[in-house]
């Protein structure tokens, strides 16, 4: 019976740390990648004003869209 319990509480602490790393993860990706001015149009790009409180966007020659931060 202790048995049992160890490994269900093994198992609950792997699942936890796993979940808190995927969590972590998908924070990690989730947040968008930022670039100046400067580096936007050293790589070619054009500095596009979003209107009505969008801000500023790179825009790539491949037609991405890159936040400028």
């Amino acid at each position: 019976m202790r048995m049992r319990r160890l490994l269900g509480l093994a198992l609950a602490t792997a699942a936890l740390a796993g979940a808190s790393a995927l969590g972590a993860a998908t924070a990690q990706a989730a947040a968008a990648p930022t670039i100046t001015s400067a580096e936007c149009t050293d790589q070619g790009g054009t500095v596009k004003n979003i209107p009505y409180g969008g801000g500023e966007v790179c825009v790539l020659p491949d037609s991405t869209q890159v936040r400028i931060g």
